[in-house]
């Protein structure tokens, strides 16, 4: 039920992805083309360019225009202990509170996973991307697709299947998904 949840806020996640896009190509083909546009920043351009300094994943946090998340634990869990009880593998687990920076409709789950890639680098030939595992922290099961008003902050979990118990977990941020990366983290295995 858990993986059932969080497969739902993925597609939806997937399908909020897919309209922003639209409305990017859409902004491409309306601004003109002329030379002198080319040789001149507007107004606009300018505020792209300032808000893309104040996007950034660092120090566990990550700020993007709409919103923020910032990491306040992490956590390998066993099979069979306590957030991990049906898995088969061993799982990261991350907690963490996310901000809603805007009037937009963000629930954390949704934000999480528009965000962030989990990845363990053991695999020479590929990019060895984990897989979602269960909500690790039943505390959030009634909450972690609740809208969070504008400025309001709520906290939530996510966690990870582990291929090993060696390699560290690289957390790759994007600017949405398909969008610029705006840094990664490793966490050791603890």
């Amino acid at each position: 039920m858990k993986k059932l949840i969080f497969r739902a806020a993925i597609v939806s996640a997937l399908m909020l992805s897919a309209c922003g896009e639209e409305e990017k190509e859409t902004s491409k083909k309306e601004s003109p083309a002329s030379e002198d546009v080319a040789e001149t920043q507007t107004g606009t351009e300018k505020e792209a360019t300032e808000e893309s300094k104040d996007v950034y994943f660092k120090d566990n946090e990550a700020k993007l225009v709409d919103l923020k998340i910032n990491i306040t634990e992490t956590k390998v869990i066993q099979p069979g202990e306590v957030g991990n009880e049906y898995g088969e593998k061993p799982v990261f687990a991350i907690w963490y509170n996310t901000t809603n920076l805007s009037d937009k409709e963000i629930d954390p789950t949704t934000a999480w996973v528009v965000v962030f890639t989990a990845i363990q680098d053991n695999n020479p030939n590929s990019v060895n991307e984990l897989e979602v595992a269960g909500l690790p922290d039943d505390r959030f099961l009634d909450t972690q697709l609740e809208n969070i008003k504008k400025d309001g902050t709520v906290e939530n979990a996510v966690a990870y299947e582990m291929d090993d118990l060696e390699t560290p977990i690289t957390l790759v941020a994007n600017q949405g998904i398909g969008g610029d990366e705006l840094g990664r983290q490793d966490y050791e295995i603890k």
